[in-house]
């Protein structure tokens, strides 16, 4: 059966919808740039120990 009555405010879905995707994507981009820079921080640290490695 159909709803009788006003019909259903989609206008808050869209919202809520937009913000929890705006919500998850600064999530997924965090993560991504911790992951980035643990990169980073290991590939330094193996270029140091490939240095001290050389000099001895």
């Amino acid at each position: 059966m159909a709803k009788k009555g006003k019909e259903k405010n989609t206008q808050n879905k869209a919202k809520h919808a937009k913000l929890m995707q705006r919500k998850k994507n600064k999530a997924r981009k965090e993560k991504e740039a911790r992951v980035e820079r643990l990169k980073a921080l290991t590939q330094k640290i193996n270029q140091q120990k490939d240095k001290e490695t050389t000099h001895e």
